[in-house]
């Protein structure tokens, strides 16, 4: 069997990789649940590729939207008074797809075998992730899971509003940017190589300008299929390229250092990470542990190595405010609120308190940069236009003016 280098998170929420001889990646990522690990990456030995774990197992039956519900409901039927076992049976009717009726069924049957939830919940470690477990871990160890299952369902609507705010604000300038790509090359591929044979049949003398735009759209008609797939195998090699740790760094690095991306990353990232810490500090979770699950929710490499070196010098008896602001890349704002708590002993709550500020902050700044965005997109068309329809017009305005 081929053999594979795996990376994983441990029950201590440390960061491991290793070597497993596998018949493929799906195999691999099951057998290190098994082990009480959560795969992150695995990729042939000496291959230089890996895939993420939504690759890895393909689909997951509840995800999204729908565990945030399922999340919710089962909440409010604890909190009704419901036995766990026939809250989750009255939930096993309500999804309308096959896979998410079999996680749930599945997660009954382990209750009512004896089975904790937490424990049931670690056998689809796929699904449900770590930081979801170990919540519901910690609230059953208090005594409060309809709180934490509350409460984590209202971390994963917050986290949900975030990214779907990031997504929002790139869609509209991505439709723009792709409708006027489209638009420029119908222009230029088709209107102008029109007037360029017309003009060629007149033998007319021709500006330089217009010389350049005629020139430009008899070469996009010639080679508009390469200058559309071009694209597509430029994206095609990005998203292989991302895969590849030293590159995925270098990007992340590029991205947090630039003086318009840097800014919305830290203040994005910084948001997620004191969400998600703050979540688990409030629901029981020990520090260290916490602080190894909220290293998985950071999408920036550069801020997920600080984060671990963070911890490292948390664990040897440094502050969490202090072991952060050793590393560049966190907003110094976060640095005091966080030292706020650390000394007034309210850490959970300052933490959320920063994620509330941040998010907002984020908010913000998605709002100026889409204004200030599509504004630029929509001149730069006009004046694209403008320009191609000067360079064909101007000429028969001369020969008018000539033959007048």
């Amino acid at each position: 069997m081929p053999l594979y280098q795996f990376k994983a998170v441990n029950a201590q929420g440390e960061l491991v990789d290793g070597e497993m001889e596998a018949a493929n990646e799906r195999e691999v990522a099951l057998r290190l649940q098994q082990q009480g690990q959560m795969p992150v990456e695995a990729r042939l030995a000496g291959s230089g590729g890996g895939r993420s774990l939504g690759q890895l197992l393909r689909r997951r039956p509840l995800a999204g939207q729908r565990l945030v519900q399922f999340t919710q409901q089962l909440a409010t039927l604890l909190q009704a008074g419901q036995p766990l076992d026939r809250a989750l049976g009255t939930l096993l009717d309500l999804p309308e797809d096959e896979a998410a009726r079999r996680s749930i069924g599945e997660l009954r049957d382990a209750v009512r075998g004896g089975a904790s939830l937490s424990s049931a919940l670690e056998r689809q470690q796929a699904t449900f992730g770590k930081l979801y477990i170990n919540m519901v871990r910690a609230g059953e160890a208090g005594g409060s899971l309809q709180q934490t299952l509350a409460r984590l369902a209202d971390y994963m609507e917050r986290a949900q509003a975030l990214r779907g705010r990031v997504t929002n604000a790139l869609v509209y300038p991505v439709i723009l940017l792709v409708m006027v790509s489209l638009s420029l090359l119908f222009l230029l591929g088709f209107v102008v190589p029109q007037f360029a044979a017309m003009y060629e049949s007149l033998d007319a003398g021709l500006p330089w300008f217009s010389q350049v735009v005629l020139s430009v759209g008899m070469f996009v008609r010639d080679w508009w299929l390469v200058m559309v797939v071009l694209p597509l195998l430029a994206l095609w090699w990005f998203d292989r390229r991302r895969r590849d740790p030293v590159f995925r760094l270098a990007l992340d690095r590029w991205l947090l250092g630039n003086r318009f991306s840097g800014p919305l990353v830290a203040k994005m990232e910084t948001a997620r990470l004191a969400r998600t810490l703050g979540t688990l500090l409030h629901n029981g979770v020990p520090l260290l542990s916490a602080l190894g699950i909220a290293r998985g929710v950071l999408g920036n490499q550069v801020l997920a190595d600080a984060l671990s070196a963070a911890t490292e010098q948390v664990r040897h008896g440094s502050s969490l405010a202090s072991s952060l602001a050793r590393h560049e890349g966190f907003p110094r704002l976060a640095l005091q609120m966080v030292q706020v708590g650390e000394e007034s002993g309210q850490l959970d709550a300052m933490l959320l308190r920063t994620a509330d500020t941040f998010e907002n902050e984020t908010g913000l700044a998605l709002d100026r940069l889409l204004a200030a965005l599509v504004p630029v997109l929509t001149l730069f068309l006009a004046l694209v236009v403008g320009v191609v329809i000067l360079a064909v017009l101007v000429p028969i305005y001369d020969l008018t003016s000539v033959i007048g």
